[in-house]
């Protein structure tokens, strides 16, 4: 081996050395920040996702009013906390007296279980079993609960890790929600990266593909979630002229079905046998009828409100919700939903089995544009 060659290996084998440093430096660089971030991630996913589906709002306030981006940024972020907090606050009080009130009528003893109905004995499966069951506890309250003590203990402590686990969650989505008003104030930078990186990813395609997840979250956040949002507020209508007891409760359990996409009349059947028992036949059949109608309104609702070319299969959904559960909480039950049918998407049309939107237009039409 001559000189020549020897020095032409020892540069390779330099240089090899400074490349193989150089990645390990960056790996390591990007693992420690992806360690830091990693607590946060489901914070800023949702703040993010949040951002895009409110956009439009702050677009509409800051061209009818003529208001900085930053300040109808700010108004939007405070009108959704106020949605977000006043009927948590609500519910809270009203939980929480009724509560007090129900623990105060037990330690009196005055506390009554309504007798109950011979209606409830005729149901289908599981009626006999019930009526025995109601009737134990009306005819005797205080014997029932001894022969059911273990049930019950179990029962109040997931009740009690389930509330907690409603407020961690609900102190998630007040993060995401200022995270998404920083976001939305900075959208036009926010905006650039994001083209940057996909145009760097995907090249020329990078353009349609940016649109296209605009369009998805878009989508699903309004005919997913935002469906699932109207049908819990007006079954909690519903529930709450009826007279029906944990309201609260009853519209987070349709929330989570609805999400799931799943019919919300699992969770407004046990309300409809509830009020058919206390033998007021006319406020039973009114709720009925409003629940039936609860019920059906996705069948309306979802055309309306999902747009067109964005149709994501329920199988993908309910994945994207029930691992997004499992993986983050309650959080992750809105977060997995979006996230997984932004990667369908996103995957069918780079296999080039969907169309993908012009950029220009699609952009218009979904607010991206001034």
């Amino acid at each position: 081996m001559n000189d020549h060659e020897k020095s032409t290996r020892r540069v390779f084998t330099d240089a090899a050395v400074e490349a193989a440093l150089k990645i390990g430096a960056i790996f390591i660089l990007l693992s420690w920040c992806f360690q830091i971030v990693r607590p946060f991630l489901v914070l800023i996913l949702w703040g993010g996702i949040i951002a895009v589906a409110l956009f439009p709002m702050v677009r509409w306030l800051s061209g009818r009013f003529g208001l900085k981006i930053s300040l109808a940024s700010s108004l939007v972020t405070i009108l959704v906390l106020a949605v977000l907090l006043v009927p948590t606050y609500l519910f809270s009080g009203a939980l929480f007296s009724g509560t007090q009130s129900l623990l105060t009528e037990f330690k009196e003893g005055s506390l009554v279980i309504p007798p109950v109905s011979d209606a409830i004995a005729q149901l289908p499966w599981v009626g006999e079993e019930l009526h025995d069951l109601w009737q134990k506890f009306s005819v005797n309250l205080g014997a029932a609960l001894e022969g059911f003590g273990p049930e019950i203990k179990e029962a109040l402590s997931q009740v009690a890790a389930m509330a907690g686990s409603l407020g961690l969650g609900l102190l998630q989505f007040v993060a995401s929600v200022i995270i998404a008003g920083v976001l939305m104030t900075n959208a036009d930078s926010i905006r650039a990266l994001f083209y940057n990186l996909s145009m760097r990813m995907a090249g020329e395609q990078g353009r349609s593909f940016n649109a296209l997840a605009v369009a998805t979250i878009r989508s699903v956040m309004q005919g997913v979630i935002g469906v699932a949002l109207i049908q819990s507020l007006l079954s909690g209508i519903g529930m709450g002229l009826a007279g029906v007891p944990g309201t609260g409760l009853w519209m987070l359990l349709v929330l989570i079905v609805a999400i799931l996409q799943l019919p919300p009349l699992l969770v407004l059947i046990p309300v409809m046998i509830y009020l058919f028992s206390l033998d007021n036949t006319t406020v039973a059949v009114a709720f009925m009828i409003w629940g039936l109608l609860v019920g059906g309104s996705d069948a309306v609702l979802k055309p309306l409100l999902m747009g067109r070319g964005v149709d994501i299969p329920m199988l993908i959904i309910l994945m994207g919700a029930i691992g997004g559960l499992l993986l983050s909480g309650i959080i992750g039950l809105f977060v997995g939903a979006v996230v997984l049918a932004l990667g369908f998407k996103l995957f069918t049309a780079w296999l080039g089995q969907e169309a993908l939107p012009e950029p220009r237009a699609a952009q218009t039409r979904m607010g991206l544009k001034s």
